[in-house]
């Protein structure tokens, strides 16, 4: 059944068909093949949706989309610009601070680089910057909204993993905060190379302006992670809250959504989340047959079996990570890897929390590769620039974020500061 199951899987995935259909037709295969009750299909789809956890996808991914529409976006990026104005290479610093606090906010990598790309690559185009630098760091940049709370990734891993995800958020912080300072060292070498404009002097007196007509945007992910970490609501029941208040904002406080733009909003955040629930329920049948064919006992053994030097067995690990972020997303690469990686990991002495963040990470570089790389292909899309250049571009970024992974896989006190 395992030949079938991934023969299915690697013919079509090479043939390009979307990767939901690819897990489901190869699963179907696996099940007629060894003579499996169809049923199954139905019940693992629906078991694999009936949870409370997962309910934070939709919430989440429509306060993402009222954020673009309500001018919390241009706000955000407003305030960064105020902080940073006065460093040579400006805009680019811009680019990676908002990053994280775009990520704190919608939870989406591909989302917030097409927010970032929209607003900075026009302006960084103004200033001469190099097009593939301005393309990969937006793309890099956005990329940090999977690493950064309340993170979409993070919630799929904790459904899957039954850990805390309340836990995740806080340990994805400190992570996603190291990986935007390597960008920020890395944008400031490159503009003092190539005498990158400022963008005016710094001015607390301006810092306050642009504070405050960002405040209501800046407060979202404050929102968030204290009433989580506070019991004060769940993580699904933060997207509910957190939802609302952008539509409050948007609408009565910056006045930027009107009546008009709900239908439009609202089809952008249903889409969004049938893309991801259709993989997920997709992927627990697939995850399900490869557990009773026990799959991850044999990739468990065989990884052990290679060496008994955990750190060796933590470097395959990633490895392996970065191989299948090429040509999978993070959640149905999350959801199809989980199960196999989790045994190897926590036999390394690796906690369930530290496990997920690095997993997210090395997984969230394949967001700028290719051949699936999807902000990569959004940040090409906006910035003109072909992938080939752009993925040259991006290996600066790659390596940032290779030795955050790294970092976070062999000093837990990373992941364990904050929770």
């Amino acid at each position: 059944m395992t030949s079938i199951l991934f023969g299915v899987f690697l013919g079509l995935l090479i043939l390009g068909v979307p990767i939901a259909f690819v897990i489901a037709i190869s699963s179907i295969g696996a099940i007629y093949y060894t003579g499996l009750p169809i049923e199954l299909l139905a019940q693992r789809f629906f078991t694999s949706l009936d949870s409370f956890s997962l309910m934070a996808i939709p919430l989440f991914m429509l306060a993402g989309a009222i954020m673009s529409h309500g001018g919390i976006t241009r706000r955000i990026v407003d305030f960064a610009l105020s902080i940073v104005g006065g460093f040579r290479g400006a805009l680019s610093q811009v680019v990676s601070v908002s990053g994280v606090v775009l990520g704190g906010v919608s939870g989406s990598g591909v989302a917030d680089t097409a927010a970032l790309g929209s607003i900075m690559v026009p302006e960084m185009k103004k200033r001469n910057y190099d097009p593939g630098f301005s393309a990969a760091l937006v793309a890099s940049a956005g990329s940090i909204g999977l690493i950064i709370p309340p993170s979409i990734a993070l919630i799929v891993y904790g459904a899957s993993s039954q850990a805390s995800i309340g836990d995740l958020f806080m340990a994805g912080i400190i992570p996603g905060l190291l990986i935007a300072v390597g960008f920020m060292i890395y944008c400031y070498i490159i503009a003092r190379i190539r005498n990158y404009p400022k963008e005016g002097s710094f001015s607390w007196a301006n810092v306050w302006k642009k504070f405050k007509a960002a405040f209501w945007a800046l407060l979202m992910p404050i929102i968030i992670i204290v009433g989580i970490r506070g019991g004060i609501f769940t993580a699904t029941e933060g997207g509910a809250v957190v939802s609302v208040y952008a539509l409050i904002i948007g609408v009565f406080v910056y006045k930027e959504i009107k009546i008009k733009d709900f239908a439009k909003i609202f089809y952008e955040a249903a889409l969004s989340t049938a893309v991801i629930t259709s993989i997920i329920a997709a992927t627990s049948l697939f995850g399900w047959l490869l557990t009773s064919e026990q799959v991850p006992q044999k990739v468990t053994n065989a990884l052990l079996g290679i060496t008994d030097n955990p750190t060796i067995i933590i470097l395959i690990i990633i490895g392996l990570l970065l191989v299948v972020g090429m040509f999978l997303d993070s959640s149905p690469a999350i959801l199809l890897l989980t199960p196999i990686l989790v045994p190897v990991a926590t036999s390394l002495g690796m906690d369930l929390v530290q496990f997920g963040i690095v997993m997210v990470i090395t997984l969230t570089i394949g967001l700028l590769t290719p051949p699936v790389g999807t902000a990569m292909y959004v940040a090409s899309n906006i910035s003109k620039v072909p992938i080939l250049e752009l993925s040259r571009k991006l290996i600066p970024f790659w390596i940032i974020m290779i030795f955050i992974a790294i970092l976070v896989a062999f000093v837990p006190a990373i992941t364990h500061l904050l929770y």
